[in-house]
């Protein structure tokens, strides 16, 4: 949102029509999110729905019972006394809604959540910014990992980040006398205790009457609790300590605290307590005070952000459905270039919407830590580490634009262009590009393993593939794969080629070129994602069984030995993936897109040729480990060719010219632009 720029002069005729239209869409996509999360609830059975509401309203719910919240003979409520004490009046009418309204009552919590942060953003805001802001906000909180949880349990802690959100980032409430604001900070502190550092931010930033008016309503309603609930008060603040030790246990990876990660690392006793409060002052007292200069620079809603992920690491425990601050930290602008604007936002909506089998490989067990706690990094990097820009900075508006290039046609004039694809003449920021490779292949994985694995029709499909075959004196793959399993050094030989150098070959070549040609490395990417899209298409539509798994036909599975095809789930083959993904053959698209590849940047012709000869050396690897057919090697073929097509079609011909240095860098290296002349996007003010 906050990397939204304005537009620059008046565009070509229908250019309003089309900006018009883009906010539009945004908003529908916005709303069928909405629903969706909502219908997603409401169809889960009664006894699944609201699993954490159940504690409160079920038949041994802790607000039903005469004796404690916290010692009653059902789960333990983990809320404040007085968020039991909010809650009571609210049992029978969610009883009798079976959870109709407590859906809806949360979807406008949300709503409201994401439409108080739009309307947050720094003045002046541009009017691209003013369209998208809202919906954009909508989207990114509904996908949330927070908001789900929420959803799915039943929580009420969208409640504090709303009152939050009121009374210290919306200028209007912000702003005055304070009183509002600080009763606002007050009642979210009343229910949710580790908000009460949003009074320490009032009180760095001057506003001293929000500050003690929300310690004092905070004390209040504290209070009012002891009052009327002196044993569960009792029991929550002395025994308890605050909550801690109420609900999961405190060294789970739901706990995304610094508490939390220090018992995951085998601390406990004195001894953690005592690193835990050290740490916890650190971040504190360093991320209140950037919190109060953002503030002071009239970011408000970067300075909550920060403030709430210090409460995030700070507290003894931090749940999923309480981490939604960090999403906040998505407006912060970080970086020089434009190219970097988007490194920051990327990676906090990555960590809030997606889990952490998905950030990183779960069977790492060095990356695997990392995706664990990522919600806890990325609060600490917002709350302690992130430079985020200033108002007052050079490039605060006005980032280094990125050399750009319109699409020139080549040799092949009659295809035509889509002029309004510019190609980036730089490098890409490395950190956005391991990101979105991640995520990018855990897509492909999901998808090959998703795609219907039926083995009636994946056999049927390799009927058909050996009958055309047959037809066409083609099939060439059982007398082949019989000599390579006849030939002991061939088969291993084989064997490893086939599991090593298909992601060796194109991830190195993709690194060289990074590193050396930047260039190229664009034109290349681009190529080979919309190779392997659609190749995820064809997994999809024409599910088929490889040689190796065909009954019948005398093949033999060089890799993993005989596989007994009377059992439906082959051993334990079938648990690695989708066996029935083999057309079209990616093994051979991938080598061909790294001969195409060598080819084209190779100095000498030598070069070139030993380049070309990878693609035939794997097309021969898997005939012979009976892997694949030799249709599926034409397929394979067949998509990396019309992803060089597309590529082609979006950005002109891949011949090389010199890429431009980047802006305080040096210079670029050979590039793969024949494409006119070098512009720099557009440099556009604020409205």
């Amino acid at each position: 949102m906050a990397n939204a720029q304005t537009g620059g002069p008046a565009g070509p005729p229908g250019a309003g029509q089309r900006t018009g239209l883009a906010p539009a869409a945004l908003w529908l996509l916005a709303g069928l999110l909405a629903v969706r999360q909502a219908a997603a609830v409401l169809r889960l059975p009664p006894e699944r729905r609201f699993t954490e509401l159940e504690r409160w309203i079920g038949e041994n719910g802790v607000l039903h019972v005469r004796g404690s919240l916290y010692d009653s003979a059902g789960e333990k409520f983990t809320g404040t006394p007085f968020g039991g004490l909010v809650l009571k009046p609210l049992t029978r009418a969610a009883e009798n809604s079976l959870g109709l309204g407590w859906t809806f009552g949360t979807l406008l919590l949300v709503a409201a959540v994401a439409l108080v942060a739009a309307r947050s953003l720094p003045r002046p805001v541009s009017r691209r910014t003013a369209q998208f802001a809202a919906p954009a906000a909508l989207c990114l909180t509904v996908l949330s990992l927070p908001v789900r949880n929420t959803f799915t349990l039943g929580q009420t802690s969208i409640l504090p980040v709303l009152l939050v959100l009121l009374g210290c980032a919306l200028p209007r409430l912000a702003g005055g006398t304070g009183r509002a604001g600080g009763v606002l900070v007050g009642l979210a502190a009343a229910l949710q205790p580790a908000v009460l550092l949003f009074a320490v931010l009032q009180w760095l930033t001057g506003r001293r009457r929000a500050a003690l008016t929300a310690g004092g309503t905070f004390a209040a309603c504290t209070a009012l609790a002891w009052a009327l609930m002196p044993a569960d008060s009792a029991a929550y603040w002395v025994h308890h300590i605050a909550g801690a030790g109420l609900g999961q246990a405190p060294d789970g990876l739901a706990n995304q605290s610094l508490h939390g990660l220090l018992l995951r690392l085998g601390l406990g006793g004195p001894a953690e307590l005592a690193l835990y409060g050290l740490l916890s002052a650190a971040v504190a007292v360093l991320g209140l005070r950037r919190a109060a200069a953002y503030a002071r620079d009239g970011q408000l809603l970067l300075a909550t952000a920060v403030t709430g992920c210090v409460t995030v690491a700070v507290s003894p425990t931090a749940w999923q459905h309480q981490t939604l601050w960090i999403l906040l930290a998505v407006v912060g602008r970080v970086g020089r270039r434009r190219a970097d604007r988007l490194v920051w936002p990327v990676m906090v909506v990555l960590v809030m919407t997606l889990t952490s089998t998905v950030l990183m490989p779960d069977k790492n067990p060095v990356l695997r830590p990392i995706g664990d706690n990522a919600p806890l990094l990325a609060a600490l990097l917002a709350a302690c580490a992130v430079p985020f820009l200033t108002r007052d900075r050079e490039h605060w508006d006005r980032p280094v634009p990125t050399p750009v290039s319109a699409p020139r046609p080549g040799r092949l004039s009659w295809v035509p262009l889509f002029r309004f694809w510019k190609r980036p003449l730089t490098r890409p920021n490395v950190l956005l590009e391991l990101m979105l490779i991640r995520v990018g292949y855990w897509f492909y994985s999901y998808i090959r393993a998703s795609a219907p694995d039926e083995r009636a029709l994946a056999e049927g499909h390799g009927r058909q593939i050996l009958g055309i075959e047959e037809f066409l004196h083609l099939d060439v793959e059982h007398g082949f794969n019989r000599f390579v399993a006849s030939v002991d050094w061939l088969t291993g030989a084989m064997n490893y080629y086939y599991g090593t150098f298909h992601f060796l070959v194109p991830v190195s070549l993709l690194v060289y070129l990074y590193v050396r040609r930047p260039g190229t490395y664009r034109w290349a990417r681009t190529a080979l994602s919309l190779a392997t899209l659609l190749a995820l298409v064809g997994f999809w539509v024409y599910p088929l069984a490889p040689p190796r798994l065909m009954p019948g036909r005398g093949f033999i599975d060089t890799a993993n030995g005989p596989q007994d095809l009377d059992n439906p789930d082959f051993g334990a083959l079938t648990e690695l993936s989708n066996q029935y993904a083999a057309m079209p053959s990616l093994h051979i698209g991938w080598s061909l897109w790294c001969g195409v590849v060598i080819a084209a940047v190779a100095p000498r012709a030598w070069m070139k040729w030993l380049g070309m000869l990878y693609p035939l050396m794997t097309f021969l690897v898997i005939l012979g480990t009976a892997n694949h057919y030799v249709l599926d090697a034409l397929g394979g073929a067949l998509v990396v060719t019309l992803g060089f097509a597309i590529q082609y079609a979006l950005a002109g011909p891949g011949r090389g010219t010199a890429a431009p240095p980047a802006e305080g860098g040096r210079p670029g290296a050979e590039g793969p632009l024949d494409a006119g002349p070098v512009v720099r996007e557009r440099e556009q003010t604020p409205a």
